[in-house]
């Protein structure tokens, strides 16, 4: 199986997720902190951020790719695919210390929860053969 839409957003969320994993290098070795966040408010901020990205973006890619092997409609794909991106660019500048409630942290957790319905349904419709 050749996928063609998948990763149209897998290599964008990649790149998102390696300029994370930056920032909390660059945050840990200025800070001399190997292990943990060393009581760093900014580097527990960016590991969160990072950590974030991790927890989603496979969670989705994983079900976008079942969709996609399953022969779901591109467009399924597209909306998922599309909404990851959105999130996981959102997210990290809406995830910030002192302000839970930060309008791009609900846009990029909203979006990424419809990515994963949005590739959910996709799957089960083609269980039923719709």
């Amino acid at each position: 199986m050749v996928f063609a839409v998948t990763p149209l957003y897998a290599l964008p969320v990649a790149a998102i997720y390696l300029v994370l994993w930056f920032r909390v290098s660059s945050v840990r070795s200025a800070a001399g902190v190997s292990f943990g966040d060393g009581g760093n408010a900014d580097l527990l901020c960016r590991i969160r951020q990072h950590g974030n990205c991790a927890e989603w973006a496979g969670f989705v890619l994983i079900l976008m790719m079942l969709a996609e092997g399953m022969g779901a409609p591109a467009l399924w794909l597209h909306v998922s695919g599309g909404l990851l991106v959105v999130g996981r660019i959102a997210h990290p500048f809406g995830l910030v210390a002192g302000n839970a409630g930060h309008p791009l942290r609900y846009v990029g957790n909203g979006t990424n929860l419809i990515a994963a319905l949005a590739a959910m349904a996709a799957i089960v419709l083609q269980i039923l053969g719709q």
